[in-house]
């Protein structure tokens, strides 16, 4: 349990400076547990705070972990250079916070993305010696044939990589569409690896990450969610 006074609470959540958010609540912009407080030195426990900004409701969270299901043409980074980033899918207030994106997806890659601004959970989570699974469906410009799963489970080499890389689990669902389970996280490596294997990806997408499908999470593309503990617990390897 921690108590702050509520311009430091609301500095905090990223809603600004501890000088704006001093004029928030002196002007009567903010609410506390249903009770407007206009006075901002005045000081609550954090935990299980609930409070509005503007009418909007809101929780205390020392830190977030956000699931997003990426759409196309959108880039993971803070500073994008050829399309909108993906933080201009998520509340403004997160940018003040700090949340930034776990790993990264190509700008024409969908699916499950996670981000926060937990810098240890960040540096877990990007690790490759979790060995974290992480799930694709991967479509192809030619057609998925047994010879191409057998070579991607067997490794191929890739120009820039010591060892060859294969898949953990490799599946055809259909002519042009397969399941691919990698625990690298190289560079590019799913659209890579069908490259060296003389196929090409022509769509991607990240379909689960750990024991965590994004099918449980219930997003459309674009929408975002916070990760409840059982959650997070389930993006540990097996």
């Amino acid at each position: 349990m921690s108590k702050l006074s509520l311009d430091r609470i609301l500095q905090s959540q990223g809603f600004g400076s501890r000088r704006w958010c001093q004029e928030l609540v002196a002007d009567g912009d903010v609410t506390v547990a249903g009770e407007l407080v206009t006075d901002y030195r005045a000081s609550f426990e954090t935990t299980g705070l609930h409070y509005t900004v503007f009418g909007d409701e809101w929780l205390f969270r020392a830190h977030v972990y956000i699931a997003l299901n990426k759409p196309a043409d959108y880039e993971c980074s803070r500073k994008p250079s050829h399309h909108p980033g993906v933080l201009s899918l998520l509340p403004e207030q997160f940018t003040l916070r700090d949340v930034q994106p776990v790993g990264r997806l190509d700008h024409d890659t969908t699916g499950m993305l996670l981000m926060s601004d937990d810098g240890a959970f960040i540096h877990a989570q990007s690790s490759p010696k979790r060995h974290v699974p992480k799930v694709y469906v991967a479509t192809t410009h030619d057609a998925v044939t047994p010879a191409l799963v057998a070579q991607l489970l067997k490794g191929v080499k890739l120009h820039d990589e010591p060892a060859p890389l294969s898949a953990i689990v490799c599946k055809p669902l259909g002519e042009h569409q397969l399941e691919i389970v990698l625990e690298q996280g190289k560079y590019h490596q799913v659209k890579r690896m069908l490259a060296a294997a003389d196929n090409h990806c022509s769509a991607l997408c990240r379909t689960q990450i750990g024991q965590l499908p994004l099918a449980l999470l219930n997003l459309a593309e674009g929408e975002w969610c916070y990760l409840s503990e059982a959650e997070l617990a389930l993006l540990s390897p097996a």
